[in-house]
Parts: C-alpha cells; sequence; structure tokens
C-alpha cells in the first residue's frame, strides 16, 4: 500500500522546528512494508492543508499527518480531515475523562479550550495518547485512510508504538522480513556492480545499497504470504550475496563497528589499547559508548603533543626531531609504545593532519594509523581527506576501528598488505 505523510505546522515551514517525525514515520512505515509515496508540510491553514490532503488521498491509500491536534484555534487538523473524510466531530466522554484526569494528576486547572481536544470525527478508531493530552485517531472511507498523530516527537512516538503500529499491520495482507547488512572495504558502486547478477532484473526480495561515511550498508527485504516465507526468502538471498562479497562483511544485523568490534574482542578475550593525536580521545569515546567494553579496553591515551608521544609512549626523540610527529614510523612506535606499557593484546595509535587547511605540506584528512599485534606491528596511510576538520577526525577514527577488526579476525589479506617490514624511506 502507498503511503503519504503530512506535516502540519508553521513552525516547521519557518524552519524553527526540524521534521523529525516524518523520517521516522518512513523508518517504520518502510520495514513494515508500506511503499512511502511522498512528504508534505503544510503551514497552519486549513485551506492549504485541505487541497493538500485531497490530492495525497488520491495518490496515495493511507495518509499519515502529524500536528494540529492541540487546543488552539490554529490546531486545525482534526476539523479538516473531518471534513474531507464527511465526518462529523463529537464530543468523547472517553476522551474528555482523560484529559480532566491528566490536569488533575499535575494539580492544574483544565482550561476551556482543552475541551476541544476532546472531540473526534464519528466513524474514527481513537488512539488514546498516554504521552499527552491530545487524541489520535485513525479514519477510513472508501478504502483510503487518514491517520492523526499528535505533533511532539515524544508522543507522537508513543501512538505509533502503542496503537497505530497494530492498527497498520492490520492493513497490511502481505508480511515483511528484512535484514541489513554492513559493509567495509568495498565502495557502493564497487559492490554494486559486483552484485549487479542479483540486483538486475530483483523482484523479491529486494536489494538495496546504501552509503555511509566510509561504508556501505545493504538492505534486503522480502514481502511474503507469512513472516516465515519472507524471512526464508531474505536468508537464501544473503547466502547469495556473502559468497559474491563475504570477505567485506563486518555485521549482518546492522550493527555499527564499534560494537562488532567490542563483541568481536570479548568473544576472542582480546584486550585492546590506543594512542590518539590528532583524534583527542575520539576513538577511546568510541569504544567505551559501547556496553561492556570495559572487558577488553584497558586504557587509551591522548598524546597530542610530541613531548607526550616521546615521554608516554616511548617514541624515539630523534625520529621526531628529524621528520616531525605526522610520520608512519612515528604511528608505528605509538602503538608499540601502547602496546607495551598496558600489556594488552591490540594497540592503534593515529597521527595525522585534521585541517581544515594543509599543514607541513600533508593536505587535510592525511594521517597514519599505527598498530601493533603480538609480535607484528604496521601502519597504514590514511588519504582522501576533506577540508572539514569533524570529517576527517570521524574518518580516521573508522580506519581505527577497521583496523582493529582486521586485526581481531587475523585477516591475512591485511597483514599482507600493511606489515610494516621496510625501513621508513621504503615507504610512500
Amino acid at each position: 500500500m502507498n503511503v503519504s505523510i503530512i506535516a502540519v505546522g508553521t513552525e516547521l515551514l519557518f524552519g524553527q522546528v526540524v521534521n523529525t517525525n516524518a523520517a521516522f514515520l518512513s523508518e517504520k512505515l518502510n520495514h513494515m512494508g508500506f511503499n512511502v509515496m511522498y512528504h508534505h508540510v503544510v503551514g497552519d491553514n486549513p485551506r492549504r492543508l485541505e487541497q493538500t490532503l485531497r490530492a495525497a488521498l488520491e495518490e496515495t491509500d493511507i495518509v499519515l499527518l502529524t500536528g494540529g491536534l492541540g487546543p488552539t484555534q490554529d490546531d486545525l487538523t482534526k476539523e479538516t480531515v473531518a471534513k474531507v473524510f464527511g465526518s462529523e466531530l463529537y464530543l468523547d466522554e472517553s476522551c474528555l475523562a482523560e484529559l480532566k484526569a491528566i490536569f488533575e494528576t499535575r494539580h492544574r486547572k483544565m482550561a476551556e479550550n482543552n475541551v476541544k481536544q476532546a472531540y473526534i470525527p464519528s466513524g474514527a478508531t481513537i488512539f488514546h495518547n498516554k504521552s499527552g493530552t491530545a487524541p489520535a485517531f485513525a479514519i477510513e472511507k472508501d478504502g483510503k485512510y487518514a491517520i492523526c498523530f499528535p505533533g511532539p516527537p515524544r508522543e507522537m512516538k508513543w501512538v505509533y508504538e502503542h496503537c497505530a503500529k497494530d492498527y497498520l499491520e492490520g492493513l497490511m495482507h502481505k508480511r515483511m522480513y528484512y535484514k541489513v547488512i554492513r559493509t567495509i572495504g568495498i565502495g557502493e558502486s564497487d559492490m554494486e556492480m559486483v552484485l549487479m547478477p542479483l540486483i538486475d532484473g530483483q523482484t523479491d526480495p529486494t536489494i538495496a545499497t546504501y552509503a555511509k561515511e566510509g561504508e556501505c550498508s545493504l538492505r534486503v527485504a522480502s514481502q511474503r504470504a507469512t513472516i516465515e516465507e519472507a524471512k526464508a526468502a531474505v536468508d537464501e538471498m544473503i547466502g547469495k550475496i556473502d559468497a559474491l562479497i563475504g570477505k567485506y562483511i563486518y555485521s549482518y544485523d546492522d550493527e555499527e563497528l564499534k560494537e562488532v568490534v567490542v563483541h568481536l574482542l570479548t568473544d576472542k578475550k582480546l584486550t585492546l589499547t590506543s594512542a590518539e593525536s590528532c583524534t583527542g580521545g575520539m576513538f577511546a569515546a568510541a569504544i567505551t559508548d559501547v556496553a561492556g567494553a570495559s572487558e577488553v579496553y584497558k586504557r587509551g591515551a591522548v598524546v597530542y603533543s610530541a613531548e607526550a608521544k616521546i615521554d608516554m609512549l616511548g617514541v624515539d626523540p630523534a625520529l621526531v626531531e628529524c621528520v616531525g610527529v605526522v610520520d608512519p614510523e612515528v604511528a608505528r612506535q605509538m602503538a608499540e609504545g601502547a602496546a607495551r606499557t598496558s600489556g594488552a593484546d591490540i594497540a592503534v595509535a593515529v597521527t595525522g593532519f585534521a585541517g581544515p587547511s594543509a599543514d607541513e605540506g600533508f593536505e587535510p584528512g592525511t594521517a597514519y594509523i599505527g598498530f601493533a599485534y603480538h609480535d607484528r606491528s604496521g601502519v597504514i596511510r590514511v588519504m582522501g581527506g576533506r577540508p572539514d576538520r569533524k570529517w576527517n577526525r570521524n574518518n580516521f577514527v573508522l580506519w581505527m576501528l577497521r583496523t582493529v577488526y582486521n586485526l581481531a579476525v587475523e585477516n591475512e589479506d591485511f597483514f599482507a598488505r600493511y606489515e610494516f617490514v621496510e625501513n621508513r624511506d621504503g615507504h610512500a
């Protein structure tokens, strides 16, 4: 079934409030198998709202509306929907009783205009909103549906999860199942080319690719008569995908790389340490953001200055004097020093230029990632940055996570490519 979403509120048009409701509902609806066709934003104007609603009902089967259910004169969503659906508003005693109870609980007197919120279009299914004062509802006529949600995101999400979700599922003739696969080390265009035999001419299951900063995701989805049939179809397709790009897949369950890294280290009983210069502790923050990180993460050092690298990690001062701190051998010595002082199984370090401008002949976004794992150490040169300090720092952290992941899975291709065996002059 095709869906439109209409967000109501002049504050949205003025940019005073960001329309997060549409993003939330679109994600939920797509996961359920609905086709979200349009997003509309309309100010608090009943004529324009009526025009938009009538047009949306012609184009789609279901229209979701957020906002305009409050007690003030400019809250006219309910009245407009009732008019379009040929319904009369009536005072619902159960909604009125709930309103009064809310104000009594808050020890406040209910204003007379709040009674407006208890009026509901006749024939509507009421969604009692226990997260706020505005009741929500769904109404149907001639196979077309309107579902009205309150505008505040907290209330909208509560109504969706506790009321509207079940209502929407009841409208579906098929059941949706999907999985999100996350990959790293392959670009979206390259991945699409490899998977073209599966993507070209696809019907069900469907494969959709999504690019993120430094990684790509795949959404594999199926709609079948039962959830069991849909799951079997998705699992079969994932098996085919795995045969083509399995070496790039790090999660089959839409997990973030930092989560996968912590869980992998935990399963393998490996410990981790880090030393950061240009990222200033962002890698440590990413790792410790994951529950259970204390089982594997021993310590992290922010060594922003040359002196800190020398004093805390034992980096050779003569090397720093000769080449500076943004250097592959410095990065390797930082990792080895972090491993030595912490006793961790894996150490990862970073030194580089985050920008936004070039420095000492280095383009912004250039960094060296040093690593140490048991008796092996190495370095990776990160390039291709942007004149954007925040983006570059996030990219460095992603490379550090990638490095730890490859070390933990003992990826021999990774070792062969990055193991540091030549002297400094042998590296580009």
